[in-house]
């Protein structure tokens, strides 16, 4: 895999490939350093197991959530992702490699105040033109105009029927759910304009650059309710009071959004029962059952 990696990375970069060193990549992709010949450092992502598409939609991702110039997002340097799912050689995502350090106090301000204003940037419509993918899954996310419909029937409904159908999520946490789409007017907070999210917000997905520079990786983004991406990183993670108190004098919080944490948190306890099984089912039903 090595060597014909490198050799669909040089064709991508038009460079040579001097050395190319394994890292880690997470749960879904193997992910290396590439060395070139001119020094330049180059991080790739591959797998076997890629659905078609993946890669050309998190490139796409990336550079949305980067035309709002607010946090730092990778840049892109080359995708090989065709359409053909019997394509001969790897798929790859090379990415500009972000050297880490870490996130201090102004950093962790400068997060909150950027991804105020990434979510400011907003979106269209709730959805996305294209499905978002978390490993196997591929939702759709056909834009709408309604986000409680878009959450009840775009996230929650067929990640729900997902996870129950491979014995994740029993029958009694499936029809929790279910009452929760049917109370989800009630539920989904005050009207919002659609804002622009990461869609996979966990403390993974935050980088501090080596001169404490937030960035954002691994994106599954579309339009949508900001309080997902918010939610997400306290279900995953812990955010500083100082990110909080900076994302709230940026971007003020709609009344009741703590009541909401949960009914956000779903949608992502629904994806790793649905991926990863164990105790997330269980989880899952627990959160909706709160609402339902």
């Amino acid at each position: 895999m090595s060597e014909a990696l490198a050799q669909a990375l040089a064709g991508a970069l038009d460079a040579d490939v001097a050395e190319l060193s394994s890292v880690s990549g997470g749960d879904l992709n193997d992910a290396y350093v590439a060395t070139l010949a001119d020094d330049r450092r180059v991080f790739v992502k591959t797998s076997a197991r890629v659905v078609p598409g993946t890669y050309r939609a998190e490139a796409e991702d990336l550079r949305w959530l980067a035309e709002p110039g607010a946090l730092g997002i990778p840049g892109v340097l080359a995708v090989v992702d065709p359409e053909d799912a019997d394509a001969p050689g790897p798929r790859l995502l090379a990415l500009e490699l972000i050297e880490t350090g870490r996130l201090g106090a102004d950093g962790e301000a400068r997060l909150g105040h950027g991804l105020a204003a990434i979510h400011a940037a907003g979106a269209p419509r709730f959805g996305r033109p294209h499905p978002i993918r978390f490993g196997s899954l591929v939702i759709t996310s056909d834009p709408m105009d309604d986000w409680p419909a878009f959450y009840a029937t775009r996230r929650l409904e067929p990640v729900a029927r997902i996870a129950r159908d491979c014995g994740s999520l029993d029958e009694r946490g499936a029809a929790a759910v279910a009452r929760v789409c049917e109370r989800i007017a009630d539920l989904a907070g005050p009207p919002e304009p659609p804002a622009r999210l990461h869609g996979d917000l966990w403390s993974g997905n935050l980088l501090a650059g080596a001169a404490g520079r937030p960035y954002l990786v691994d994106p599954a983004a579309y339009g949508g309710h900001r309080e997902i991406d918010l939610a997400m990183l306290r279900l995953f993670g812990s955010p500083s009071p100082r990110f909080l108190d900076a994302y709230a004098d940026s971007h003020p919080l709609a009344d009741g959004h703590e009541d909401r944490v949960g009914l956000y948190q779903l949608f992502p306890l629904l994806v790793h029962a649905a991926l990863f099984g164990g105790g997330y089912g269980a989880t899952a039903a627990r959160a909706a059952e709160r609402y339902a």
